[in-house]
């Protein structure tokens, strides 16, 4: 898969693609990703990106311009087109669901914005997906970013090393929450692993799993559960 990122800072993504599965999925070219500066398309000496919002207000937005035309360079790159994704707290959540939604696409193209956003007609007239991380204001989207690719890479076949982990994972697995899980010692300060964990009966070991699944579920995130 190809992730396009278009941000203010792409020095920012640098320590990140260094590290952990996400290197290691670059390295055996699972992932690509290509970072872009959106003042690379201004015009001015400059490089103006932003402006004052008509009808006055705080702050500046990121002009159509520049951002239309970074656009519009970045998907020409190459082919497929890719599907445009804008980081913004007013756009669809990022639950599992739109997670696996997007782990389909071939290539993604991700937009961050920064100061108080992006002049409208940017979202009018490139009609990107919008995307949001959650019920926050960041102080830009390139975290928001971050967390949109490090969610979606784990469902791409070879990242993981066991292929069956992310089936498991809280919310992929009958949209409940994950089981408890435990590992050595059996004992530690009191506290004892389960004796059905021990018991090698795999078909019990699921049964307990998709209880405590269900309990964990009712206990922590009811809302799931309709």
């Amino acid at each position: 898969m190809r992730f396009d990122i278009m941000t203010l800072f792409p020095e920012i993504f640098t320590g990140y693609m260094g590290q952990s599965l996400l290197k290691k999925a670059i390295d055996q070219n699972l992932v690509n990703i290509h970072l872009w500066n959106f003042r690379n398309w201004t015009k001015d000496r400059h490089n103006t990106i932003d402006d004052r919002p008509y009808g006055g207000g705080p702050g500046m937005l990121m002009m159509c311009e520049p951002v239309y035309d970074c656009v519009e360079a970045v998907r020409a790159e190459t082919s497929p087109e890719g599907l445009l994704v804008m980081m913004t707290p007013q756009g669809r959540p990022l639950t599992q669901t739109l997670v696996e939604e997007l782990a389909t696409q071939p290539r993604i193209l991700i937009m961050c914005g920064r100061y108080e956003g992006f002049d409208d007609r940017i979202n009018q007239g490139l009609k990107p997906l919008e995307v949001s991380a959650g019920d926050f204001i960041c102080n830009g989207g390139e975290v928001p970013a971050m967390l949109l690719v490090d969610t979606v890479i784990r469902l791409i076949p070879g990242v993981l090393g066991d292929e069956t982990s992310s089936k498991y994972d809280s919310f992929s697995h009958q949209g409940l929450l994950e089981y408890p899980q435990y590992t050595r010692p059996r004992n530690f300060r009191g506290m004892e692993v389960p004796e059905i964990l021990l018991s090698g009966d795999h078909e019990k070991i699921a049964a307990w799993r998709h209880e405590q699944s269900l309990q964990r579920t009712r206990e922590k995130r009811g809302d799931l559960l309709k």
